[in-house]
């Protein structure tokens, strides 16, 4: 199945120039999401993880599912003040703006190993700090994977420059 037929494309949003990626029609799909579960944990099946780490919103969706197909917990990295208990806190930069991630300080136990997921990598800022949210953690980073890459953009290479194996299910050029 080409996951592409079941992204949307929307021209001129958020602003002029850019090419939304809209995911949800993929969600909506049976057929091309459970493809995309599939194909996002068919690569750590053997990898002995202990855990999924998702990225808040859409990141929760792909990686809750991916964490159930792989038998493994989920962890989620929420944006700030979204966490009730201690937390470790990492700001980023945004292609159109800033934030700050966090994640529970004792949801991932020193050496587990981890998989990040999220829906799309852009620029990479958010997928780098949540590397680094999980490095505070004693996470062992096995890899991140992602449905949807934007190559011009510079993300998947910034992970990589981290040592970090990366997949990604579909590209796109441009913005």
């Amino acid at each position: 199945m080409d996951l592409k037929d079941a992204i949307r494309t929307i021209p001129d949003f958020p602003k002029e120039g850019i090419m939304f990626r809209d995911i949800t029609t993929l969600m909506t799909n049976p057929k091309a999401f459970k493809a995309s579960i599939d194909a996002l944990a068919a690569p750590y099946k053997d990898k002995g993880l202990d855990n999924v780490a998702g990225i808040d919103a859409r990141g929760f969706v792909f990686g809750a599912a991916v964490a159930y197909a792989l038998g493994v917990g989920f962890v989620p990295i929420r944006k700030k003040g979204k966490l009730p208990f201690k937390t470790y806190s990492q700001d980023y930069e945004l292609e159109y703006g800033s934030g700050t991630l966090e994640i529970h300080a004792d949801s991932i136990r020193k050496g587990e190993k981890v998989l990040l997921i999220d829906d799309l990598i852009a620029t990479g800022g958010t997928a780098e700090a949540s590397m680094k949210l999980l490095e505070k953690t004693g996470a062992e980073i096995i890899g991140a994977a992602f449905v949807v890459d934007l190559p011009d953009l510079g993300g998947l290479g910034k992970i990589t420059s981290m040592g970090i194996p990366v997949t990604a299910l579909v590209a796109y050029d441009g913005h």
